[in-house]
């Protein structure tokens, strides 16, 4: 007789496969009914999360990594489990894979898999899932593109950040990432060419994105620029363009969380006004650098020009 608990045993990390459900019994009629009368929903063709299970990225994850075991986690989808943050362009729940066999593959909506040679010291093993290690990862994502975003990963992972409200140390090292990048694959000159374009003292996706903006604009300012105030005290600005004394300040979506840090931003901000070094202060919100950046670039030309 078949039973809930029969079917509820064969369920992994939240997901029944349709081919586990069969091997185990279950006809296609009763299985289908059961599926129906208790509310499970379906993944992708072959694959259910179990009832009240929302279907989010994880399980997302989880159902095409049963179904295709061979499949080793990499890209956008690698360095979200290794806390390394990325610019999130790709269609909510997009869950991204390489085929070491470079097998072909049908299209499936919300998964991509990439046919690209992957050596085996190149993978490692969490938790039981199969990942792209970090430099390879990153590697990936140069080599893949778009520029600003694969640099907004590698800078991410060459720094101390907190990520998912974790704070962590840094994953690699820049040659263990040049290293990464030797391998003759498509689009590795181009990606060791923007790999020379990194910082590593950016704090965060927004100032590392305002800083490629201002390359391209022809603008050249310090990054994480040490000045002091008049009392002697070391501040360290995210952008100064010394000889014209103009500091550029990059606020991020957190900013003003709360009262505490809503002061001490007031306090900062003011003692850096007051710096001998300082002559202009001009601040911009992360959705000014990501969606208006040459209303930004605009503006710290018109004042340098100002300046000077």
């Amino acid at each position: 007789m078949e039973t809930r608990d029969d079917l509820r045993a064969l369920v992994e990390e939240g997901v029944l496969l349709t081919s586990r459900a069969l091997e185990a019994g279950w006809s296609r009629s009763s299985l289908s009914r059961r599926l129906v009368s208790e509310s499970w929903t379906r993944i992708r063709q072959g694959a259910w999360a179990e009832p009240g299970r929302a279907i989010d990225f994880g399980v997302r994850l989880s159902a095409t990594r049963l179904l295709h075991p061979r499949l080793v986690v990499s890209h956008h989808s690698a360095a979200r489990l290794q806390r390394i943050e990325t610019l999130d362009t790709d269609p909510p729940g997009l869950v991204e894979f390489i085929d070491p066999a470079l097998g072909s593959h049908r299209r499936v909506p919300g998964v991509r898999v990439h046919r690209i040679p992957v050596d085996p010291a190149d993978v490692d093993e969490r938790q039981g899932v199969r990942v792209t290690e970090v430099a390879r990862t990153l590697a990936d994502l140069l080599r893949a593109g778009p520029r600003n975003h694969a640099l907004v990963s590698v800078e991410s992972a060459l720094g101390c950040r907190r990520v998912g409200g974790v704070r962590r140390t840094p994953l690699v090292t820049p040659a263990r990432l040049a290293l990464a990048l030797e391998a003759p694959l498509l689009g590795a000159v181009r990606a060791r060419r923007w790999l020379r374009l990194v910082d590593r003292g950016s704090g965060s996706p927004a100032e590392t994105v305002a800083r490629l903006h201002m390359l391209d604009a022809g603008l050249r300012p310090e990054t994480q620029a040490e000045v002091r105030t008049r009392d002697g005290r070391r501040r360290y600005l995210d952008f100064l363009f010394r000889p014209e004394g103009l500091a550029v300040e990059i606020e991020g979506y957190a900013y003003h969380g709360t009262r505490d840090a809503h002061r001490r931003d007031l306090t900062r901000f003011n003692e850096i006004h007051q710096c001998p070094e300082v002559r202009t202060l001009l601040r911009y919100t992360a959705e000014t650098v990501f969606y208006h950046p040459t209303r930004m670039t605009t503006e710290i030309h018109a004042t340098l020009a100002r300046q000077t």
